[in-house]
């Protein structure tokens, strides 16, 4: 008798560049991706060559704050997957992967959270903030929403 071909967790950071992507398999990384690219232009192809080299159960995404249209773009292809694939789709918050830095909002207003309240905060100079894949994505917290997060500031 085969035995079932193991089930991997991928984890999606588009909410900054570079963009990130994780291949978790019980938890701990076995692959990641990143790129310079814009989410509009990478992400498909890059979404493409995992589900050919793995079999993905779950998907995992920042669903903000951060760029508006990366998230808009990563929800919409990641809602498709999971209705044409059956691929779970869960989002986690952007705070979760910089170690609650403050994250780029526009011009030099970032979004920073204070205890469970996500607001906007000018800085004279640019922050500069990574956000990493984690080596293990036990502890992640996910959010008991999946849809984006928009927290826009006022213009």
């Amino acid at each position: 008798m085969k035995s079932p071909l193991p089930k991997y967790k991928l984890l999606i950071i588009s909410i900054a560049s570079p963009l990130l992507l994780g291949v978790y398999k019980d938890g701990i990384l076995v692959e990641s991706f990143a790129s310079d690219k814009k989410t509009s232009e990478i992400l498909l192809p890059l979404l493409t060559e995992i589900f050919e080299r793995y079999t993905i159960a779950q998907i995992i995404y920042t669903r903000g704050p951060g760029s508006y249209m990366a998230i808009k773009l990563t929800y919409i292809m990641l809602k498709t997957i999971e209705i044409v694939k059956e691929i779970s789709c869960v989002g986690c918050s952007g705070f979760e992967l910089n170690n609650a830095q403050p994250i780029k909002a526009i011009g030099n207003l970032y979004f920073i959270k204070e205890k469970e309240t996500i607001m906007t905060k000018k800085f004279e100079q640019p922050v500069n903030v990574t956000f990493t894949l984690p080596h293990s994505i036990h502890d992640l917290v996910i959010d008991e929403e999946s849809t984006p997060e928009y927290s826009l500031p006022a213009v």
